[in-house]
């Protein structure tokens, strides 16, 4: 399974960093893919729902588009 997310806020490595550890903290078998200039993160292999995914970003203060 493969989630594609638009997130803005992401201003620096630090920022990449903070999205890739959110998602891996909930799903720790998940590979995750950011990329802060096109806005956007990957997230592949994971077995939680979308909605989970977004919540952990957005926990870590990122705007996550919905859709």
């Amino acid at each position: 399974m493969s989630e594609i997310f638009s997130v803005t806020g992401m201003t620096c490595g630090h920022c990449e960093a903070s999205v890739k550890r959110a998602i891996q903290r909930l799903d720790s078998s998940a590979k995750v893919s950011v990329d802060r200039k096109a806005e956007r993160v990957e997230v592949t292999g994971s077995t939680q729902p979308r909605a989970a995914l977004a919540a952990a970003i957005r926990e870590e203060g990122y705007l996550v588009a919905e859709g």
